[in-house]
This record gives structure tokens, sequence and C-alpha cells, in this order.
């Protein structure tokens, strides 16, 4: 097997010093993130670190995708919270486990390819909803929690903070002009650190989130009954968990795919994907998925390899248990700059030059899964509505499509050739292109230009097939490709059809 971890043949020529220093960047604007979503969730600040190095080190070493960052997201966190309150932590951390397990099956029964078949104005509608959430997510790091309540900051706090962060989004799009040898990002943080420790000046740090100083994760089998009715508990949680987590992660890795003109393995991903959150259930951690954010950070900054990722986990751990005193002193405002910049380059702009140019209801997916990725924060329910409604007006519209040319030929038979696919959406159309009553006493149904697609279509078949013996009629199917005959066989018994065989016929392999 090919060792991925320091191949760069996909990449071109690969900077190594660009590889760490991306995941350094990546480090920072993962652990404030880590922390929210775990106190968000209920839970100990620490729960949230484990799951960003866990989920972190595995999907980077044994994951489909270099370049491709993983952690606590809070996609994944969100549908958990109703779990952790009605049955507490111990509960979490066997669903994590077995949300794991569920992934992993996907992964090893190859499932994770169907990802590909999500349409592009769902892609679109999706990374622009994100884009905002992840924007408002840091105009809210300009308020303080005081009793459960956030509350704006005021006076000089606020102005300190959004100065602070206007200088940082101003680094990030400057320093990249003058060099790139460095990340922008990591210098804006590097930066703003520097002015408000060595200034004194009092703003908002990491600190005031939580305190990210710890032990090594240690391994802990979930406290939680081995009874069916535990798993009837967990089962729906880490059902909707393990499909979230998939479907963000395989969106990421579709897009960093697009990013690098290269192609990662799914199947592959989901298994690493799956792996991470069984560790995670037993070491501690909260569980997650790819984050969107933080892979853009992470290829903006030159990272497309594994080392990165590697780098960025391990400088988690290493401040969990060292380096937490320092890495807490960091002004919330260079992160919360960082991470704008990452929502103004997540938005897809281009969605708006072709609008005009892209069909209706391309145009209403799309926005209907941005408004529902920002409203229900829901990604996973975005995602499936949109594939819903894609597929739904691709049946209608290849439904439309289905026609019959209709011929007597030498021999006095009528001739029906069918124009366009038989499937559950054209059914009904097929049907009423025959004149059972007034044809002849043999028809030709020829398929040269359409095929057998699905069950509806042979029940429709059977019907005309039916509609036609009550007159004493015979019909013969002709030009039917393999796979057709091959469906039309498995359905022996439930419908008897008379093929014609034509040996001068032809069939284009598939795929």
């Amino acid at each position: 097997m090919r060792n991925y971890l320091f191949n760069t043949s996909n990449f071109g020529s690969i900077n190594n010093k660009n590889e760490v220093l991306a995941g350094l960047t990546v480090a920072m604007t993962m652990i404030p993130e880590s922390l929210s979503f775990a106190i968000l969730a209920g839970l100990t600040p620490l729960t949230g670190l484990y799951a960003a190095f866990l989920m972190g080190i595995v999907t980077a070493v044994l994951g489909g995708r270099p370049g491709m960052v993983s952690g606590g997201a809070g996609a994944t966190v969100v549908v958990l919270i109703a779990l952790v309150v009605s049955h507490g932590v111990e509960y979490l951390f066997a669903a994590v486990v077995l949300a794991g397990v569920l992934q992993l099956l996907v992964g090893l029964f190859k499932l994770g390819k169907f990802v590909r078949l999500i349409p592009q104005p769902v892609m679109y509608g999706f990374l622009n909803g994100l884009a905002v959430i992840i924007f408002m997510a840091q105009v809210e790091q300009f308020k303080v929690v005081e009793n459960g309540v956030g509350t704006w900051l005021q006076g000089g706090a606020f102005y300190i903070m959004a100065g602070l962060t206007i200088l940082t989004i101003l680094v990030v799009v400057i320093f990249p002009r003058l060099t790139k040898i460095v990340p922008s990002s990591l210098v804006a943080i590097v930066v703003v650190f520097g002015l408000v420790y060595f200034w004194d000046i009092d703003t908002k740090k990491v600190v005031d989130i939580a305190s990210v100083s710890g032990a090594f994760p240690s391994f802990h089998i979930p406290t939680v009954p081995f009874t069916i009715e535990s798993l009837k508990i967990i089962f729906p949680y880490s059902l909707v968990m393990a499909g979230v987590g998939l479907i963000e992660s395989l969106l990421t890795l579709n897009m960093v795919d697009d990013i690098t003109n290269t192609k990662g393995k799914s199947n592959k991903e989901a298994v690493a994907q799956g792996t991470a959150n069984v560790v995670n259930g037993f070491f501690g951690g909260m569980g997650g998925c790819a984050m969107v954010a933080q892979t853009l950070v992470n290829l903006d900054a030159g990272g497309r390899t594994r080392i990165s990722a590697i780098i960025g986990a391990l400088t988690i751990l290493f401040v969990i248990l060292v380096g937490g005193p320092v890495i807490e002193q960091i002004p919330m405002a260079a992160l919360v700059g960082v991470m704008m910049m990452v929502a103004i380059s997540t938005f897809k702009w281009i969605s708006f030059g072709i609008i005009t140019k892209m069909p209706k209801s391309d145009i209403f997916v799309g926005i209907l899964v941005a408004v529902i990725t920002i409203v229900l924060h829901n990604l996973a329910l975005a995602v499936l509505i949109g594939v819903v409604i894609s597929a739904l007006v691709f049946a209608w519209d290849n439904a439309k499509r289905i026609r019959a040319r209709k011929s007597v030929d030498q021999f006095g038979n009528k001739v029906y050739e069918i124009y366009g696919p038989l499937f559950f959406g054209s059914t009904s159309a097929f049907i009423e292109k025959f004149d059972t009553a007034d044809d002849p006493d043999k028809v030709i149904i020829d398929f040269k230009e359409s095929r057998v697609a699905d069950m509806s279509a042979i029940e429709a078949l059977k019907n005309v097939i039916d509609k036609y013996k009550q007159h004493n009629k015979t019909v013969v199917l002709r030009h039917l490709s393999g796979d057709c005959i091959r469906l039309l066989e498995n359905a022996n018994g439930f419908i008897e059809v008379n093929i014609q065989e034509d040996p001068t016929y032809k069939v284009m392999p598939r795929g």
C-alpha cells in the first residue's frame, strides 16, 4: 500500500515548512471552537480538546483525504446535547462509540461513494449557509456570558476587540502580498498577541472561555448498562450523529478535491472517521467529524499532506499537557478575525454571478439549502432536503421526455419506438401512448432509445401487456439492453414477456 503520509505526487512540490506552519495555525483556530462547542453541550472544556486531538490524529493517519482536518465539530455535538441533559455524559461517550461503529460499517461496505451524488446547487447552498454560520459564530464572541446570558461588550472593550479584529483581517489580507513563506493567518495571530501582550491591552482572551490545561486522555469504558434499553436510548442519537458526521466529512472531502484538483477516497475516510469516533468514546472525547473552516485554514496556509493535520493534532496535545498558560493568553480578536476571513473565503461568491444562468429549480435548491443550514444549523437535514428536491426535479424533467414514435411495419405490425427512460416518473405517460383497442394483433415495443429502469417500469409494462392480452393480442419487446433483460428475467413469475432477439443489435457496455 502506498504511503500517503509523505507522498507528494498528487500535489506537486510540497513545502514541509508550510505544512508545519499550517498545522500550528489550524491548532490555534481549532482550540477556541472545540472549547465553545464542549461548553455549549454542557461538557468539560477538556472533553472538547480531547476530541480535537483524537479526531485530528486518527483521521490524519488513516483518512482518505490528505489536507483535510477533523476535530470536535459542532454539527455532531449539537445532536447529542439532549442526550447529555437527559442521561449524562457517560451515555454521550457510548453514543459516540456506536456512531463510530456505524460509520465504520459505511466505509467497509463502500457506501461512502454515494455522497458524490450530491448536486452542485446543494454544495453551493451548503457552503454559503456554512459561511454565514461561521461568520455569525465569530460575531457572538463580542459578547460576554454572565449567569448563562450573553450581553454585548460595551464602550472601550467593544472598540478594542473590534479594532484588533480589523487589524487581524488586514494582516491576513495584506501579508500574502509581501511574502507567502509564512501563513498570513498565523502571522496575524502572532502580531495581535504581541501587541496585546507588550502594550498590556485589556481584551477578551481564550482564558475567558475556559482553561485548556490537563492530562493525557486515558482509556475509559463508558459506564452504561449493557442492555437493550440502553441501546434503545443511544441508538437514535448515534444514527443521527453518524449521518451528520459522514455527510459533513464527505462534503468537505469533495470540497478539498475541488480545491486541490485531486481525488480523495470517501470509503477510506468513512472508516477513519468511524475509528476516530470509537477512540473518542473510549478516551473521553465528545466525538466529531471533518471541520470545513479549519480545513480551509489549512489549505489557505499551504497544508496539502497529512503532515499539517498531524502537526495540528500534536499541537493541541502539547497545549493540553504543557502550553495551556500561553495559549490561554491569545486574544480572541485574533482568532475571530482569522475565522471571519475563513467565512468570507468559504462563501461561493461565484453563485451570484451564475444565478441568472442557472435553472430556476437549481436556484431554489441552493437558496433553500443555505436557509435551512443557517436557520436550523442542521447541515445533514439541509443537504438531505436539497438532494431529495433535486432528485424529484430530475425525475419530473425526465418523466416529461418519454415519447413514442408510432408506425406500421411491412408485416402490418404496429411498432412503438420509445424515447426516454421508463421509470417511476414516466410510467403514466408511457401507458397512455398505447391504443390497445384499435392496434393490430401484434404490437412491437422498441426500446432502442429507452431502457427499463425500475420496478415501476416493470409494473407499467405488465399493465400494457395485460391490456393487449385482454384483446387477444401479442406484445413483443425489441432492442432491450442486457441489464434491462436481466431486470425482466429477475421479475419472471410477476411478468411474462416476449423478447425478440436481434443479433445485429449491440449495446455499448455501461461504465
